[in-house]
């Protein structure tokens, strides 16, 4: 039985549903993927933080030509993620840099309905 082309999921940015989600990927993926998941935990905690608890997001991820690509989208196309140098008393600001570290390379798409944050790994 072959996996499906992509894992496609609506839902609600809550920190409850981080868990899930994380576990999802797990699954669709079927091999360990800490990078992965650390890559959606990120993504989908930017929305949370910066948009808000309970922000509808799209998350996707799709295996191709030996990557992982991770995309989370949600409907604000102003607030953008900046990869910031967080120093060692800060309290937040480093999960891009931890993205910008396991990913192969990593970006943002605007349009009218919104923006797609997303990131390549190599295949899990």
């Amino acid at each position: 039985m072959n996996a499906p082309p992509h894992l496609e999921l609506d839902l609600l940015a809550f920190p409850k549903a981080v868990p899930d989600l994380r576990r999802t990927v797990r699954q669709y993926l079927d091999a360990p993927c800490v990078d992965v998941q650390l890559c959606v935990t990120e993504l989908v905690g930017n929305v949370i933080r910066h948009l808000g608890e309970g922000t509808p997001v799209r998350v996707r991820v799709v295996r191709a030509e030996g990557r992982t690509r991770v995309e989370v989208a949600d409907p604000d196309p102003r607030a953008l993620p900046v990869l910031v140098c967080a120093t060692g008393d800060d309290e937040s600001g480093r999960g891009l840099a931890l993205l910008d570290a396991v990913a192969l390379r990593w970006g943002v798409e605007q349009g009218a309905a919104g923006k797609m944050v997303w990131c390549e790994l190599e295949e899990a």
